[in-house]
């Protein structure tokens, strides 16, 4: 049965961020994920998840100013400094959180432009060898361009290509379901053909980004494979609801309490 993360930046949001730990742990959730922990301490952080016996499953790198539209360094060679500093910003929160995958995010860039592929294959390296002796993982995830026009990691089949070339043990790929099937559709076959590669799921309905209780993907027999093959990852609730989050669960109650 899958594990499923409550995302904090998009669920729960009827309350201020530290306290959709709270709710979210008694809406039967057993692990979350957010966006970016950044703007609290993350021994604050650190103490709602203790509190509540929450599994952090997933976090991202600070992306640069998200306000301004930039999502990420690791595709744009000028910023290689920010890349790195990047991460030793993320070190305290992962410490705190216990947490055991971070999302590097590629940013806005030219997935034409030779420097820019250059850029993001040492900034993957760069970061998947930084955090290696913490025991934890870097996931990349493409991002479909009608949510985020011009991402550089824009395709399931580069970033397969990029992790089995480099062959990093830390190094995985973070298959959203919802990016996948905008960008290439398929998503059962391209599920049994990258598994081996697969550190972390997300979901939403397509294509509206809501609960996955509809529209063009049936979730329950997705969700039944990730069990046939036999995933033991997080699946990550990356979606907005349609209006109050614990209105729109009744998809989650067969799988609620369900432990990490």
């Amino acid at each position: 049965m899958p594990r499923f993360a409550a995302n904090l930046s998009m669920m729960f949001t009827e309350v201020p961020f530290l306290d959709r730990f709270d709710v979210a742990a008694k809406a039967g959730f057993t692990a979350v994920e957010f966006l970016f922990p950044y703007e609290h301490s993350a021994d604050a952080i650190g103490e709602r998840l203790k509190r509540n016996s929450l599994t952090q499953a997933l976090f991202n790198l600070p992306p640069g100013n998200w306000d301004a539209g930039e999502k990420g360094f690791a595709a744009r060679p000028e910023r290689f400094d920010d890349l790195k500093q990047s991460l030793h910003a993320a070190l305290p929160y992962a410490k705190a959180t216990g947490v055991k995958r971070v999302h590097l995010m590629a940013g806005i860039a030219n997935r034409g432009k030779p420097k820019a592929i250059a850029a993001f294959r040492k900034s993957v390296v760069f970061a998947a060898e930084f955090f290696a002796p913490h025991g934890l993982d870097v996931v990349i995830e493409p991002i479909n361009p009608r949510n985020v026009p011009g991402y550089f990691l824009n395709d399931f089949i580069f970033a397969r290509d990029l992790i089995n070339e480099l062959k990093i043990p830390n190094l995985k790929l973070q298959f959203d379901i919802y990016h996948c099937q905008i960008i290439h559709g398929d998503v059962t076959m391209r599920l049994r053909e990258m598994m081996p590669i697969i550190g972390h799921i997300q979901i939403a309905s397509i294509p509206s980004r809501n609960e996955p209780d509809g529209e063009e993907l049936n979730y329950p027999f997705v969700f039944a494979e990730l069990d046939r093959l036999g995933y033991r990852g997080f699946v990550g609730c990356e979606y907005n609801p349609r209006g109050k989050t614990s209105d729109g669960l009744g998809w989650f109650k067969p799988y609620a309490g369900v432990k990490p």
